[in-house]
This record gives C-alpha cells, structure tokens and sequence, in this order.
C-alpha cells in the first residue's frame, strides 16, 4: 500500500469545476509526475471546500495549508516550493478579509475555525467518487448498526431523543415524521429524498450531493429500517448534473458492495434506490407535489390530511427527507442522540448547513452550530461585508423567508428566533445585502420568483401574489400612491391564511419583513418619487458634487453612456440627457462626491447648464429635496 507524505485536495464541486479545477489538477498530476514526486504526493479530486468565491481552492494536507485562487501558471511554482523545497507560497495562501492578513494555517483561518462540521464531516476529506474512502471514515457503520443491532421502534425512538428537526425549510421533527409512518400497516412504502433545492442562493443540498453522496444513500437505508420501506427515490433538478452523476456512480458501489439491493448484510431486509431528475419547477419542493411528479403527473400540492406518512406516493405511506437531513442521521445513530444534543439548543439542537451570498466577504459554504448569533455568522465567519459598503439586512430563508436588519443581528439562529422576526431558518440560503441595495426592489425581486414558480392550483396564490406584484412594480416605476403599503399588508395576510401550501402560505415573508422593517424606504418611493439607493432607474437622478469631486476620472472611465464629462483637476459633471442611471459612477467614485437625487430633480439639472458650479447643499434646496 503507497504511502503519501502529504495529500492535496483540489476542489471538485461545481463552482471550482466552472473555475477549472479539472484543468488543474490534470497539470498537477502531470507536473508531479515529470519532478518523479507522483509516489510521494496524493492528488485527490474532492467536493466542495466551502470558500466557493475564492476558487480554485485546493488544501494540502497534514500541511493544513489552504490555496485560493489557483491558476494553472501557479501550479510549477506550488510544486516546485511546497513540494520539493517545503516553502508553501505565501502569495496563493487564504487570507483574512477583513485584515487582508495571510492565515498561515487552514484551522486558524476563521472561515472555518468557527465552524463544525456533522453533516459536512467529509467535507474535502474524500474522493466522492470512491465508496472505499467513505466507509474509511466510518461510512455505512450506521447503517450496519440499525440493521444488524437495533429494531425499527429503537432507531425511531433515537431519531426522536436527537431532536433532528427536517433541514428543507419546515424543520417538522424527523423521529416523529418516522414514527408515524412506522406504525402504518401497509405492504408498501417508500422512503424518498428531496435534492430539488429551488431557493435562490442556496447550494447546500447540491454541495452535499456532490461531495459526500454515500451519506446520502446511509441515511436513507436507516430511515427505510425504521419506517419498513423497500424502494426509495432521490429526486434531484436536472441542473444538478454533477450530483446526479455522483449519485448514481455511488448507488452503482452500493450495490456492488452489498449495501443496496436484496438481503443488505445478509440482514434479510431489502432497499432499492433510484434517482429521478425534476424539471426545475419550485414548487415540487413540496413534499405533496414532488410526489405527484414523481409519479409523472404535473406538480402541484394536493390538499392535508391525509399526510404522505398515510398516503403518499401512489398513495401509499411515504417519507420525505431532505438531503441535509440524511447527511445527520448516520451519525447520530453510530454516536447516539445525547452527543448529537450537545450543539445547539433545547428545541433546535445540533447544527445547520448554510449557503452565504451576496455582498459578503466569504461567499460560500458552512456548518455552525444552532444557537450562534447572526452577527458572528455574518462577521467573523463571512468576513463583514466588503469594499466598505455598510451592512443592510440578511436575506433567511430564501422567497419564502424575510429580510433581518442590522439591529437584529444578535438574534440566535434557532428556528424559533429567525421565525419571530418574521423571517425563516428554510432550507438555509442566506443572502447578505449592503446599503446598495433597495428594500423594496429586494422584496419585489422575489415576489417575481414566487409569482412565476406558483403552480396556479389555488386562486389565493396565482392571483395574489400576482396582484401584490403588480402594486410592487408601479412603486418603483413611480406609480405608487397612499394606501399600496397597507393594501399590500392585507393581501399579504390573506394570501398566506388561505394559500393551499407552503409555497403560497410563505410567498409574502419578503414583502412583510421589508415593510416592517424598511417602511421608510417604501414611502420614499411613494411620496417622494425617490429611491435613495439608486436602483429603480425612474425614481433617482445621479449629480456630481462639485466641493466634493477630486476630478479622478473614476466615474468617467466607468460610465457606459459617455454621460460624464470634466477635465482633469476640474469637477466633473453629469449630462442628464445621456445618463441612463446605471449607478457605475456612484459605485466607483470613493470620495462620496456622486449624489443620489429624487426623480424630480432631473429635469431641473438639465435647465442648468452651470450645473458644475453648484455644490450639493445648493442642489438640493433648489429642488426642494432637503435631507
């Protein structure tokens, strides 16, 4: 057996496979082979390695040294002083944000030293494609204990002492959900996986998929034992390619090694698995209307009793787990219920994966512990928000979940917590907005998505969101009038009492939290006639100020329309006939000289052809529009 002095991980998740990975470590194989170092050095291609933005990533170990932003010119160079002169490069080395400081070591670097990892335990530890490196993990020893030493009543009774609640959006206890239908008498059942994933910014159900398949399929074998079932289904989008394709290879390994199929173990006790791709459709992210595609009719939710545990798919007792949930389960049976409630809280115990996007430092995935406070999610692992810009609010739970301000950010992540700000954990996207962006454009952004992904079974839904929708687009193109936020507020309510399924019942989250916590952004738009962040294009209007303006050129060089003009050492001005408020002036210019008008003030800079000689405070007063 060969044995490697170090190990180097390189990212194989679709986002570093995007970046070139495969590329990579084809050139790193082929440069450690032509230096004679191939029998020395083991180059794996693995899953995900959480920082997703600053791939290609790839970790060298028992070095602990962590490489971001890998090019294929870097790759002579790795090898040549990591592993012939043992001087790893410091230039290619994980930095701290916030400090721009390098992390010597991948356990100090913040992003993931604050985390811990259960669901993600193998997390760039493997090669996702060989059966043999999970089960050197102790993979699939769960799932021998359930089979060979415990009863469906003790495995379901564990799952219950555990608190697992289901890590798809709704969190309902997953030891109950078994136990229900556990006590179903039926001749078939069938036990079934939710990979269809449809929030925006959320990539934690795929990442798991593509890193850790095995895991997967372990927890779904313990979860038939428990509920008696014999033929599970893993429903995955089809732009999920990767994951399928690991999927399917790992069922193929199952099988070939006993753990799938007939008379798993010699136990008596038989499973088959099978994948079946989605078509995109967000709504079969309902558990009823995924059943009813699965069963080749069109997704839609159908009416609650009866529950799937009692007629599910093809109207017999089913259970529906999502990915993350499984990837719990098996170790929580081979270390017990009590170690896994040792994270998190009394009604939200262990961890919970999550997808960081948006205006955050360090965009990508991670595993913390129930309980820990927003703020250290958002600053300490997500390094705060860059380019200086100030923090706004935190997106939870995806379309169907709300918008956090800052002032709540202290707010524990349990499910009872985030729900009381009228937000939810979800499924776990979390998108992190800055003072760029608009509350009300925010709010209508995922409205649209909501609005569009309704399958149109109950009126509440297809009509009101649409209704709602239609009020948000007149408020920021300036058509808004007095009572649309109240009018908002009462559909809103009825649409979420009289909604058919979750879908529907959550739709209007986005609006409400927005509403609640931004109402002065709202009103702006309505009885202004402005949108101070310069996002709706007919409520804003983009000036120089000239006692500010350092005449840099920065805004000059950016803009798209010519709409800048000025010499050098002379302030700059705007040529509101050509400016199409694209907001590239605003965003480049680092002296704060660039000002964000109302609407109104358009017409009046263009009857001002001295424009330049104003400064701000003068602009404003003439148009009325004082802050």
């Amino acid at each position: 057996m060969d044995t490697f002095r170090a190990s180097v991980m390189v990212c194989g998740g679709t986002g570093c496979i995007a970046g070139g990975t495969l590329k990579i470590k084809k050139a790193l194989d082929e440069e450690l082979q032509r230096k004679g170092l191939e029998k020395e050095i083991n180059v794996l291609l693995t899953g995900c390695l959480g920082l997703c933005a600053q791939g290609p990533v790839m970790a060298v170990h028992p070095d602990e040294i962590f490489y971001e932003r890998v090019g294929m010119e870097d790759i002579p160079v790795i090898v040549e002083d990591h592993f012939v002169k043992g001087k790893p490069v410091e230039r290619l080395i994980c930095k701290e944000p916030a400090k721009e400081r390098t992390v010597p070591l991948m356990k100090d670097v913040p992003f993931y030293s604050l985390q811990v990892l259960r669901a993600l335990r193998n997390k760039g530890m493997i090669d996702a494609e060989n059966i043999d490196e999970y089960i050197a993990r102790d993979g699939y020893q769960a799932a021998a204990k359930a089979l060979t030493e415990m009863t469906s009543a003790q495995i379901v009774d564990e799952m219950k002492r555990s608190g697992l609640r289901g890590r798809g959006g709704a969190g309902f206890p997953t030891g109950l959900k078994w136990e229900f239908c556990s006590k179903v008498k039926d001749d078939q059942k069938y036990i079934l996986c939710n990979g269809d994933e449809g929030d925006p910014g959320a990539f934690m159900d795929r990442s798991i998929m593509e890193a850790d398949p095995h895991v997967v399929l372990e927890g779904m074998i313990i979860g038939a034992k428990a509920i008696g079932a014999s033929k599970g289904y893993i429903y995955v989008r089809a732009e999920y390619p990767l994951a399928v394709h690991r999927l399917q290879l790992a069922i193929n390994q199952a099988k070939e090694y006993g753990l799938l199929g007939e008379n798993i173990l010699g136990t008596g006790f038989n499973l088959d698995i099978e994948i079946y791709q989605g078509a995109g459709a967000f709504v079969c992210g309902e558990e009823t209307a995924l059943m009813r595609s699965l069963e080749g009719k069109r997704g839609m939710p159908r009416p609650r009793p009866p529950f799937p545990a009692v007629k599910g798919l093809w109207d017999k007792p089913t259970v529906l787990n999502n990915v993350e949930t499984y990837a719990n389960i098996p170790p929580i049976i081979l270390n017990g219920a009590d170690w896994y409630r040792s994270l998190g809280t009394e009604k939200s115990s262990g961890t919970k994966v999550f997808a960081l996007s948006g205006a955050i430092s360090n965009i990508g995935l991670i595993e913390v512990p129930m309980g820990i406070p927003l703020r250290r999610i958002i600053y300490e692992i997500g390094g705060g928000v860059p380019k200086g810009r100030k923090f706004k609010a935190v997106q939870l739970g995806g379309p169907s979940g709300g918008c956090i301000p800052e002032h709540l950010l202290d707010t524990p992540v349990t499910y009872e917590d985030i729900m009381q700000t009228g937000a939810i954990v979800g499924s776990g996207g979390m998108v992190v907005m800055n003072d760029l962006n608009c509350m009300v454009s925010v709010a209508k952004f995922f409205l649209e998505f909501t609005a569009e992904e309704s399958c149109g079974k109950c009126p509440p839904c297809r009509i009101g969101t649409t209704v709602m929708l239609d009020i948000l687009t007149n408020i920021t193109e300036g058509r808004g009038k007095a009572g649309d936020i109240e009018l908002l507020q009462d559909m809103a309510q009825d649409i979420i009492s009289t909604s058919l399924c979750g879908l529907g019942q959550t739709a209007p989250n986005p609006v409400l939290t927005t509403i609640r916590y931004f109402r002065d952004e709202y009103e702006s738009h309505i009885n202004e006639g402005w949108c101070k962040t310069g996002v709706c294009k007919d409520l804003c209007t983009f000036y120089i100020d000239e006692e500010k303006c350092k005449a840099c050129g920065a805004c000059k060089r950016v803009c798209p329309q010519n709409a800048v003009s000025g010499e050098k050492k002379v302030p700059h001005r705007i040529d509101q006939s050509r400016c199409i408020q694209c907001r590239s002036c605003y965003e480049a210019c680092k002296f704060d000289s660039v000002k964000i008008g109302p609407r109104s003030m358009r017409e009046l800079l263009k009857g001002l052809p001295d424009q330049d000689t104003l400064g701000d405070k003068q602009i404003q007063t003439l148009a009325g529009k004082e802050e």
